[in-house]
């Protein structure tokens, strides 16, 4: 004897519902962003190679003379430093899910370097406004 619901067999039912579940749990991994990996570039006007090296250590934690492996800032791809002397930038990647443009100004400035950043958003507005909408004054 089979057993059926509504007419219809029940391995027929169990295998649509586990296609609809395994369909649901696709959608809700798939859209979650998990990393989102950005280039930066800042001007220090003072630019030298001791300079450099303040700004490997301005994203260490802790203190790199007491331990032996440096642990550096969630999100801070160390290996992806560019320096360009003649030009006196920085040019890094860092994972914006992890760290803030913000805070790695903070890092930068809190290690006693002059940083310019770019100014991408000159409208005055947070958000991707190129335009200050009118109910903004």
């Amino acid at each position: 004897m089979e057993l059926k619901i509504l007419g219809v067999e029940m391995k027929h039912v169990l295998t649509a519902l586990f296609a609809a579940h395994f369909a649901l749990f696709l959608c809700l991994t798939s859209g979650c962003r998990r990393e989102d990996n950005r280039e930066l570039t800042v001007e220090i006007p003072s630019m030298t190679v001791a300079d450099s090296n303040r700004v490997v250590l301005a994203f260490v934690l802790g203190d790199p003379r007491r331990s032996r492996e440096a642990h550096f800032y969630d999100g801070i791809d160390p290996t992806s430093f560019r320096f360009d002397f003649a030009k006196k930038t920085l040019t890094m990647k860092y994972d914006s899910m992890k760290i803030a443009h913000t805070n790695i100004r903070m890092l930068l400035q809190e290690a006693g370097l002059e940083v310019v950043f770019p100014e991408n958003n000159k409208s005055g507005v947070a958000g991707y406004l190129d335009v200050k909408p009118a109910s903004v004054d």
